[in-house]
């Protein structure tokens, strides 16, 4: 590993695991939210023995959960090294939101349209995480946002007991925020936040409308302001 690449693993602050069960999906929901909040940098090469090291555990496991990210396009392997994370290009962003739009807008709107007792418990169920996610913002915890976030949007998605839409639009979600949220105005991270609990609201207000247009809002966020490109956002809006 590069001496840059040593320098910048150690300024992660990933938490020490130290085992336990599902070891490997647990390494890997850290680091991936460690990509997309900008604590894992475009350019340098991580090796696995010294992430390892940071959790506290073998190589093994964070090695094989890197190999998780490569699969979904956030890492790419540098043989004998360890690992980079990818950049994606103006268009790759460009067209990832766009299929986000397609499926997340309408799939979640629609939701308002059905609303069962049991979609509306699970819907009143989300507001902890929700407020949550608004008081991550305000201590600048951008890893802890960036898990919940991923969390709160799947178990969304989820209600429509779609398995594959989830697993879909999971990759879609962590491909689309891999460059400088760590630079995003926080102000602006903020009023991302707050969205999730507009959604919740309008949603359990039967508004399928509403949802439609906080949902399309918040994902102009992910692709502009998020994506360390606020102008582009203002283009898009």
């Amino acid at each position: 590993m590069t001496l840059q690449g040593q320098v910048m693993a150690d300024q992660i602050g990933i938490p020490h695991l130290g085992g336990g069960p599902n070891l490997r999906q647990q390494i890997g929901d850290v680091l991936r939210a460690s990509v997309i909040a900008g604590r894992m940098r475009k350019g340098v090469v991580y090796s696995a023995p010294a992430l390892a090291q940071q959790f506290g555990v073998s190589p093994t496991p964070v090695r094989e959960a890197m190999l998780d990210l490569a699969a979904e396009g956030l890492v790419e392997a540098v043989r004998n090294k360890g690992f980079r994370v990818v950049e994606l290009s103006d268009k790759q962003l460009d067209d990832i939101t766009a299929v986000r739009v397609l499926l997340e807008v309408p799939t979640v709107a629609g939701l308002a349209t059905n609303l069962t007792d049991e979609t509306r418990r699970k819907l009143e169920a989300l507001y902890p995480a929700a407020r949550q996610l608004v008081e991550l913002t305000r201590r600048r915890d951008l890893v802890g946002f960036v898990g919940l976030d991923r969390q709160f949007h799947l178990s969304l998605l989820d209600l429509t007991a779609n398995q594959t839409l989830v697993e879909i639009v999971g990759n879609l979600r962590a491909r689309s925020r891999l460059t400088g949220m760590a630079d995003i105005d926080h102000d602006l991270l903020i009023a991302s936040a707050e969205e999730h609990v507009e959604i919740l609201d309008r949603l359990l207000a039967g508004d399928e409308a509403g949802v439609t247009t906080v949902m399309s809002r918040h994902i102009k966020h992910v692709r502009g302001a998020w994506a360390g490109r606020p102008d582009r956002e203002q283009e898009k809006g």
